[in-house]
Formats: structure tokens, C-alpha cells, sequence
């Protein structure tokens, strides 16, 4: 399995963490192999980007893979009175996200995270959440990534979602070389099995499977209904659901996360998986799942049981 660091909690998703502890979250991914670290402008209004520039300023750039997105602009707020962010994260809300999937909007939003992120390129640009202005972001905003492809500015590009359709319609209408499924395709729920995995692997298009824990309900051994969903609350149903895959896995000498994490990167088209982490010990958790995957008669057992 090749795994990443999801850099969202880097931008304080949930809660806050401190520079010290982000930089030690980045350097344990380091120490346990990481080489792929993917970020935003939108995860914390920056946060995450700076931070993990940060982290990785002595590292030799041809070591390590980064990817950022596109089409959330931050624009400073004027009106900023001492208010907080209300999107997840917690930081001062002294910028307001616009949606902006135009060529001006795509170099902007890019240069702006060059500069966070203290580079001169990055290796994977995505198109950000583009569902909801699917045509402005697949006629325009690819193009304008493709324009910055072959000047050198980024490497692949693609686009990031937790909508399988609109991925889908990416890679049959357009060039991508990758794309970050977020949630699903995971031991939870598996939507993007039907036609996306297939249409990727028929083009020779990469997958990165993210939030393979569902925003966390999957990330711990005994899941509760406190546990976050799709970044809320989650559902009564769900939250059984991942409570008797719990179950089952434990009757096979295993647990959720391990399932959670082995089962992301189990179909053929998916290339990397990247995991959240807000700590090293999380970090250190994740990568040592990585490498002792559950054994090969827990999937029988979910897909008898109903929930696989």
C-alpha cells in the first residue's frame, strides 16, 4: 500500500493543534516512510498549506510528492471582526472561500498556495469539490490546469470529490491523470465501485482514495455515535453498521481501522491511499495498519454477513 498523509487536520479540522504538533505529525509521516502529503487551501483557510511547507523545507523536494487544489479562492475579508471559520476548521475567519473554477481564478488560486506552500511547482493539482459547477470547471478549469501542466507549474492534475459521478464525467470528457475519491470507496459504503474504479482503470487513470475512515467513523476500534460522519454528526444506521463490521472484525482477529485502511487500497485502479492524522501517534498508528493487513477470510465473512 502506498500511503499519504491527508493534510486537513494540519488546518485544525475539528479542533485546534498547535505548530509544534503539526510539524511533528508531518515529521513521524516522514520517519514511517511517508512520501506523499496532499493539502488545500480550504483546510483551514491556509493553515494547512503553511504548515506543511513548513515541515518540509529541508527535505530534498525530489523525495516527496505534494498535492493541492483548486477552485476555493481566498479572498481577505474586509468586514473581519474577531470571528472564527464556520466550514470545520478553527482558525480566524479572515478570508472568505469563493468558488471560482475560471483560468484567472485556477492561477490565482495556485500561485496563492506556491507561496503558502514555499515552492516554485507541486506534483498533483486537483479540481476542488467541482460538483456544483461541473460545466464552468470541466470546460474551463481543466484547461486552465492543463495550461499550467505544460508550463511546468504542476505535474498531474485531476480533480478531488466525494461525488462519483462528476469524477466519472472527468475522466470520460476529459485528459486527467488522477483522481481523489473521497469516501466512496470505503469498507462503509462503496459507490464509486460501479462505474468509476472501472472507467479509471480502463484509461489508465490514477485513484487516490481518501477519508477511506469516513471523516472518522471507521477510525477506531469500537465506533460510537459521537464519531464524526462526512464531517457531522452520523447516522443512527451508519453508526450500527460500523459497529457489526466492528464486530466481525474482531471475531477475525483484527480491527476497524486495519479493515478500513486494507480494504481502500484493495481494488486495482487505486494507486495511493491517504490517511488524516493530527498527531504522530496517529501517524504511527496508520502506517503500522499499512503493513499487517487483516486476514484473507474477514471479506467472506462481511459479504455473508450482509455488509460488504
Amino acid at each position: 500500500m502506498r500511503l499519504g498523509l491527508g493534510c486537513a487536520q494540519l488546518g485544525n479540522l475539528y479542533h485546534e493543534i498547535d505548530d509544534d504538533r503539526a510539524r511533528a505529525t508531518v515529521d513521524a509521516a516522514w520517519d514511517a516512510g511517508v512520501r506523499y502529503f496532499d493539502t488545500a487551501p480550504h483546510y483551514g483557510l491556509g493553515l494547512s498549506e503553511r504548515r506543511l511547507g513548513e515541515a518540509l523545507r529541508e527535505r530534498r523536494r525530489d523525495q516527496y510528492t505534494i498535492s493541492t487544489k483548486v477552485g476555493r479562492l481566498l479572498v481577505g475579508d474586509p468586514s473581519y471582526a474577531g470571528g472564527m471559520d464556520t466550514e470545520g476548521f478553527v482558525v480566524p475567519a479572515t478570508h472568505r472561500r469563493v468558488w471560482d473554477f475560471s483560468r484567472d481564478g485556477i492561477r490565482r488560486s495556485l500561485e496563492a498556495s506556491l507561496a503558502r506552500l514555499g515552492l516554485d511547482r507541486v506534483d498533483v493539482a486537483l479540481l476542488h469539490d467541482p460538483e456544483e459547477h461541473a460545466e464552468v470547471a470541466l470546460r474551463t478549469g481543466f484547461p486552465a490546469l492543463a495550461e499550467l501542466r505544460e508550463e511546468g507549474l504542476v505535474g498531474a492534475i485531476g480533480a478531488g470529490s466525494k461525488d462519483a459521478a462528476i469524477l466519472t464525467r472527468l475522466v470520460t470528457e476529459c485528459t486527467p491523470d488522477v483522481v481523489m475519491v473521497a469516501g466512496r470507496f470505503t469498507l462503509l459504503e462503496q459507490p464509486a465501485l460501479d462505474t468509476l474504479l472501472p472507467t479509471c482503470a480502463a484509461a489508465g487513470v490514477e485513484v487516490v482514495n481518501v477519508g477511506v475512515f469516513n471523516s472518522g467513523l471507521l477510525a477506531v476500534d469500537d465506533p460510537g455515535a459521537d464519531l464524526p460522519y462526512e464531517y457531522g454528526a452520523a447516522p443512527a444506521a451508519l453508526v450500527a453498521k460500523a459497529r457489526a463490521i466492528a464486530g466481525v472484525c474482531d471475531r477475525h482477529g483484527t480491527t476497524l481501522p486495519a479493515a478500513a485502511l486494507a480494504f481502500a487500497a484493495g481494488h486495482p485502479a487505486v494507486t495511493a491511499v491517504a490517511g488524516g492524522a493530527d498527531s504522530p501517534e496517529q501517524v504511527r498508528r496508520n502506517a503500522a495498519l499499512a503493513i499487517a493487513p487483516p486476514p484473507g477470510s474477514l471479506w467472506p465473512a462481511l459479504r455473508e454477513a450482509g455488509l460488504l
